[in-house]
């Protein structure tokens, strides 16, 4: 398939519905809201395909890079294009998409990290956040968490809110799985008072960090 049938395709597939709650999150640019089932059914249709990927990535279309996501071949993306790649983003959900299917796993996400995290680039924060929320979860050997804790309490009730949503995920997971620094994180999250009038639906677990901290450490219990 080539990028101009593809787009062509994903037009096809737009759904109003979606291009309204699209606009509802804050998206901006061009996009024809196509539904996400039909997103990896028509990746699952074209399979890996990295110079392809780029070209749909080049479109801006913010349906033609959630297929680029899924087909690109994130290994092949050397630092620097990775960095660009990440910085480009203008939708938190492709943001979100890119951190999962292509930043998490990639050779240079640890050297990544620790730039992004102090880049001043909303998008690229947002990901070095998210990767560091997943050292504290899996992986927290050689992380100075009380250093974490500290710039969590420091700097996340001015930061972005898209950035505010990947440090809270930090701080809650260094709150869960932590005990030694549960209070400290629980008591951050108080005092920062972020995403406690947050719209939660019935059943889901509140994002206000202490909320959700007490949630899932009453589950492991």
């Amino acid at each position: 398939m080539k990028t101009k049938e593809i787009l062509t395709q994903l037009k096809a597939l737009g759904d109003e519905k979606v291009c309204k709650h699209y606009k509802k999150a804050g998206a901006t640019g061009k996009y024809f809201g196509v539904k996400l089932g039909e997103i990896r059914k028509l990746a699952k249709k074209i399979k890996t395909n990295h110079g392809l990927a780029l070209e749909l990535w080049a479109t801006e279309n913010i349906d033609a890079r959630f297929v680029a996501i899924l087909v690109m071949t994130p290994k092949s993306l050397s630092a620097d294009e990775l960095d660009e790649l990440v910085r480009s983003v203008n939708f938190v959900r492709v943001a979100d998409w890119v951190n999962s299917y292509v930043v998490k796993d990639h050779p240079d996400a640890e050297s990544l990290r620790e730039m992004w995290m102090d880049c001043g680039d909303p998008m690229a924060e947002r990901a070095g956040w998210n990767l560091t929320s997943i050292r504290a979860r899996k992986d927290s050997k050689g992380l100075n968490l009380p250093g974490l804790l500290k710039r969590i309490e420091a700097e996340m009730g001015d930061a972005p809110e898209d950035v505010q949503w990947t440090m809270n995920f930090a701080l809650v997971e260094i709150g869960i799985n932590h005990p030694k620094h549960r209070k400290r994180a629980l008591a951050i999250g108080e005092k920062l008072g972020i995403f406690r009038d947050y719209p939660t639906s019935k059943g889901c677990t509140s994002p206000f960090a202490p909320t959700w901290i007490n949630a899932m450490v009453e589950r492991q219990d």
